[in-house]
């Protein structure tokens, strides 16, 4: 009998049994994102793991990642969640799929395109020295001279009504700073605070005894451990460098505390190549929308601001991530993806 756990409403039961899932079958950088309240997680009994899902409205489950399950069982989990899925008169859409899964449903039929691409960085050779990083150290001192400081936030101060004001109101800031047509993107970022938030790891910048910028990191399983570089805020008034300065110092706090990776996370529409295509299920109009998007779409996503800002850190690895859906695109497919992502 399969089950649909919801974080949201059986916290206290459910999370132990997620967490446990994605520690022994996430492959996914992203995976731990998949941990937020509105999220949906399937399992069966016959195959241990679970299936990441967000329903929306009467049609839709969209799944996020790859199905977490042992190594040749996960096609058998995908099936399961298919069945669940059509039983209850839902379409899948799948949303950053590791180049692994996005083959495997090509194969059934799937339309399946490159969605963008995720980076990281190998923190045994991670270091600001040399030619090429000297305005990001410039951006350090600078936001040093300021008199910022960078520290972690512990259970303590996380708990503090009063601090966890301050970061509040960074948040309503960073947006309204934004414009008044942006809204914060949703569904492929984390959260913070929630049940989970003991398992994550954030770390503040100061000024004058008040907080002007914060970074939130998610935990990372599977073949390359260690943490995701995930929400990221900062006050408009904030000094200029203070993100490069929270990033560096925490990289090297992760990596005295034992972290292998760094993540960067996946920006959408980039680093798409030829070479990252699958071949036979490509839709060339799924990939020109994206181009353009990638190309003339800032005020929709800013992709090639984030993505300047994560090649500044030279990235040592450039995964491709995809989106799938059965059988063909549909263009309340494409409604589905920009209103349970907020871009609309």
């Amino acid at each position: 009998m399969e089950r649909n756990l919801s974080l949201a409403q059986s916290a206290t039961t459910d999370a132990p049994i997620v967490l446990d899932s994605l520690r022994a079958f996430a492959q996914s950088s992203s995976a731990f994102l998949g941990l937020s309240d509105d999220n949906r997680y399937f399992t069966t009994p016959r195959v241990p793991g679970l299936v990441i899902y967000r329903p929306f409205g009467k049609r839709y489950w969209v799944q996020f990642t790859g199905p977490c399950a042992a190594a040749g069982r996960q096609a058998e989990l995908e099936q399961q969640f298919a069945a669940a899925a059509h039983r209850a008169h839902r379409r899948v859409i799948a949303v950053q799929l590791p180049r692994t899964d996005a083959e495997r449903v090509a194969e059934t039929g799937w339309v399946v395109n490159q969605f963008g691409c995720s980076y990281s960085i190998d923190l045994s050779d991670f270091t600001l020295r040399g030619q090429k990083f000297v305005k990001t150290r410039n951006m350090i001192t600078r936001s040093r001279r300021e008199g910022t400081t960078v520290s972690e936030a512990d259970a303590d101060r996380l708990r503090d009504p009063e601090f966890s004001g301050q970061l509040d109101a960074i948040d309503a800031e960073w947006l309204r700073d934004k414009g008044r047509h942006v809204k914060e993107m949703r569904f492929l970022i984390g959260q913070r605070g929630g049940p989970m938030q003991q398992h994550r790891r954030l770390f503040v910048a100061e000024q004058d005894g008040r907080v002007v910028a914060y970074v939130s990191y998610s935990p990372v399983f599977g073949a390359q451990p260690g943490w995701l570089y995930d929400l990221t805020r900062r006050r408009p008034d904030a000094p200029p460098g203070v993100i490069e300065h929270i990033f560096a110092e925490a990289a090297e706090r992760l990596r005295g505390d034992g972290a292998a990776w760094m993540h960067l996370g996946l920006t959408p529409f980039v680093g798409l190549e030829p070479r990252h295509a699958i071949e036979g299920a490509h839709s060339r109009m799924l990939g020109r929308t994206a181009e353009l998007i990638r190309d003339r779409g800032a005020a929709l996503y800013p992709a090639t601001r984030q993505l300047a800002f994560k090649q500044k850190w030279r990235p040592h690895l450039e995964t491709p991530e995809y989106i799938a859906f059965p059988n063909r695109i549909r263009l309340r497919d494409i409604w589905c993806l920009a209103r349970i992502t907020n871009a609309l």
